[in-house]
């Protein structure tokens, strides 16, 4: 744990300051404690995911080689990391000037914000700070008992399926119905009716032959009737922690790895919206109320290198502060509502302005309730694509290289949403727990438009067989057939279902 970094007293007087025009600006935020740190320490906190603390394993030292690389060499730099936390964890470096420490403050107060009011970051933990670093105890505690590669292989095989989460899951009430491990561990009630009737008569009404048929009834109906699972279970780390053949020390890595990954999952759902207000905001209070006239060049170099577009890759800085300005001029200017998109005529759309001035209550209202997927498909417009010239853009085999697709609206909405659903990663749910009648794993890919890939595929069913412990499937569709990939601990198999 890096020790806690004094603010140099011009640095704490502007952080007051900022403070203040946040709150003025109606922003509701949890408190910020902001470090200073040198870049070796950044690139280390940012390798670790924005935190201090985490478990041992060599991602991290990997992670934190790149982004030495990248930082000597001049290719990137990080300029803020923030934690969602209550308090929020905020570092700056200490080599940064001036007007940087202003700029990433004002920007990590929107994320603060944003942490506190977003619907999509209500359920997570608040403390994740001493609970990434009782994990990181746990994990070492299992490293002095196990070994240190037995331990980070098998972090290696839960990192491979860290994603196979139902990140809706939190938002909704629990299942109450009980699995079958639950009746199996109860034992279901299954004694055969029992007739009234005297007891001498007992032997007669009730024989044991009868009640022993009445009891393998039982027992079949509720073979057929109880699939496992009964229904399609999308949060597949649940599933194998609790049916997968681990020892203790192993469901409690995987838990881990489960408890982190549903921690990580809403900035993953929400980055374009995230990383949007915290530079709207930034950029607002910037240039009204902190920025000294001195300041004005670096801030606007740094301002657009930020929000700078590279070649093939979506910029959340970009959109976000893009659509959250939009929606603010619409609605101040009322271009919005039936009447708005009735409206046909060209100049009469140009000139309109109602004077509503609701753009800031709207913006507000955005930033509670949405995350990326519902903030593009409600407030994305098709001026919104004309005016910042967006596209949609294909692989050319023949010229060997991506060349533009189109430039229509639909299309661009359509490309941006798949790029957005599941964060762009294919869906797989568990099918059966029991396929074939031999406690073997079948999972199902939900096809949505995102192919797997084979190769990463058959890597992670290897690595599925280690933590169910038996056989493992995956029923996808390529080519239009349905087909099945299963490995056997041995072997891949592959088949076409009919």
């Amino acid at each position: 744990m890096l020790q806690s970094r004094l603010l140099t007293p011009e640095i704490e007087e502007w952080r007051g300051i900022i403070r203040q025009h946040a709150l003025d600006a109606s922003l509701d935020f949890f408190e910020v404690i902001y470090e200073l740190v040198d870049y070796d320490e950044m690139n280390m906190i940012a390798a670790y995911g924005g935190f201090p603390n985490r478990y041992p394993h060599w991602r991290w030292g990997m992670q934190f080689e790149g982004l030495q690389k990248q930082y000597s060499y001049g290719l990137a730099k990080i300029y803020e990391l923030v934690i969602n936390n209550d308090p929020c964890y905020a570092y700056l470096m200490r080599s940064n000037p001036l007007v940087d420490q202003k700029l990433v403050m004002a920007h990590v107060y929107g994320h603060s914000d944003f942490f506190k009011n977003n619907c999509w970051y209500s359920h997570t933990n608040r403390k994740m700070v001493d609970t990434i670093s009782n994990h990181a105890v746990r994990v070492r505690r299992h490293i002095d008992a196990q070994g240190l590669e037995v331990v980070e292989e098998f972090i290696d095989i839960c990192l491979s399926v860290e994603n196979l989460i139902d990140t809706y899951s939190p938002y909704f009430s629990k299942d109450q119905r009980k699995s079958k491990d639950d009746l199996d561990e109860g034992g279901p009630n299954v004694q055969g009716a029992r007739f009234p009737g005297k007891p001498y008569m007992d032997e007669f009404v009730n024989s044991p032959e009868m009640i022993a048929e009445e009891k393998k009834e039982i027992l079949n109906r509720i073979e057929d009737i109880d699939q496992f699972p009964a229904e399609p279970q999308r949060d597949v780390l649940q599933f194998l922690l609790h049916h997968g053949q681990l020892q203790s020390w192993q469901r409690d890595v995987l838990s881990i790895i489960r408890e982190e990954s549903y921690y990580f999952a809403p900035q993953g759902m929400t980055k374009i919206m995230n990383e949007g207000w915290a530079s709207f905001w930034h950029s607002r209070m910037m240039t009204r109320k902190i920025m000294d006239a001195s300041e004005l060049i670096d801030y606007a170099d740094h301002h657009s290198g930020t929000l700078g577009s590279s070649p093939g890759m979506l910029n959340p800085y970009k959109l976000g502060i893009e659509l959250f300005r939009d929606i603010h001029r619409r609605w101040d200017s009322g271009q919005h509502g039936s009447e708005w998109e009735s409206c046909q005529d060209s100049h009469g759309r140009n000139e309109w302005n109602e004077a509503e001035e609701q753009g800031m209550d709207k913006i507000f209202e955005v930033r509670r309730t949405h995350n990326d997927i519902t903030f593009i498909d409600e407030f994305l417009t098709e001026s919104f694509c004309q005016q910042h010239k967006m596209f949609t853009y294909k692989f050319d085999r023949q010229q060997g290289q991506y060349v533009l697709d189109s430039r229509g609206f639909p299309e661009i909405k359509s490309q941006l949403l798949d790029q957005l659903s599941n964060y762009g990663r294919p869906r797989i749910f568990v099918e059966s727990g029991n396929y074939g009648n031999r406690s073997e794993l079948l999972l199902k890919h939900d096809w949505s438009g995102i192919p797997l890939r084979m190769d990463y595929a058959r890597r992670v069913l290897e690595n599925l067989e280690k933590i169910w412990g038996r056989p493992v499937h995956l029923e996808t569709f390529i080519d239009g057939k349905t087909k099945i990939f299963g490995y056997n601990g041995s072997r891949h198999e592959e088949r076409t279902s009919t």
